[in-house]
């Protein structure tokens, strides 16, 4: 058995993997951003760390760099998590010190034997007995980060890089190219969040957003515009006024735009 020192900012994700990794008899030390983590490890010297990448105050490439330039800590493994796969982010985050990558959403069935295989074998745990593992607990943690959103833009490049970003965190992904397609699949079973173009044929936006909260039945759903033509303080105005959850304008940093995803959803959870 271990000790590991998880460093995690989002709760669904550290409750899960601490749940986990105590299930096999590993001892778990947490932290939720990288000032503490880093404080943490220096004060406890576990044998393996596991770190978000996006963290606040101190991101999980500053905590690698200095856990690795310190030799008092720098044989510590370090195991990156993350949900996003930008090109080159891998790279970084080797050079960065981490040993290993862990990609969102965490697979429960094979979390800890991926953990382990960067830990002596005197440090593995004991696989716990069926019963031990409560598998509605972790059906139900997993299901936190769950969330089924509709997209819709007539960019098909756009589309994919919705999908690519948001599928890997957890989210159920509809995907449509028009408004009229769009309406008919939130009728038919209403998502969690819409994220929609403005600019787009026929049907624009704007006219898509007033259709939604006219109908009593999804009117309730929050809805997110995003655009890459529509900029400035006038545009979102005119977007809150008639009572959008955010209007966004790309580029948009990945972890910003997944950050504006998760604080929508838990603000219509609230």
């Amino acid at each position: 058995m271990a000790n590991i020192v998880v460093i995690e900012d989002t709760p669904a994700n550290l409750d899960l993997m601490c749940y986990l990794l105590d299930a096999f008899g590993h001892t778990v030390l947490t932290a939720t951003d990288g000032d503490e983590g880093l404080e943490l490890v220096r004060r406890t010297v576990p044998e393996l760390v596991i770190c978000d990448v996006h963290l606040p105050k101190v991101d999980g490439y500053e905590v690698a760099r200095s856990l690795k330039s310190d030799p008092e800590f720098s044989n510590i493994p370090i195991l990156a998590v993350t949900a996003l796969a930008m090109v080159g982010d891998r790279e970084k985050g080797l050079q960065a010190g981490f040993d290993g990558y862990l990609y969102k959403p965490i697979e429960p069935e094979s979390f800890v034997s991926e953990v382990e295989r960067f830990l002596h074998v005197k440090h593995h745990g004991t696989s716990p007995l069926p019963q031990t593992v409560n598998e509605p607990y972790v059906a139900s943690t997993v299901r936190i980060k769950l969330g089924k959103i509709l997209v819709v833009d007539d960019s098909a490049v756009n589309l994919e890089l919705f999908r690519d970003l948001l599928e890997p965190m957890g989210y159920e992904i509809s995907l449509t190219n028009n408004a009229a397609e769009a309406y008919s699949r939130a009728c038919d079973s209403p998502p969690d969040l819409i994220l929609s173009d403005i600019h787009m044929p026929v049907e624009d936006g704007f006219a898509f957003f007033r259709r939604i909260k006219l109908n009593a039945c999804l009117s309730a759903i929050p809805f997110i515009f995003i655009s890459s033509t529509m900029h400035g303080d006038k545009a979102r105005k005119i977007a809150q006024k008639r009572g959008a959850s955010r209007f966004l304008v790309r580029p948009i940093e990945p972890q910003v735009f997944l950050d504006e995803i998760a604080a929508v959803l838990a603000e219509k959870h609230r």
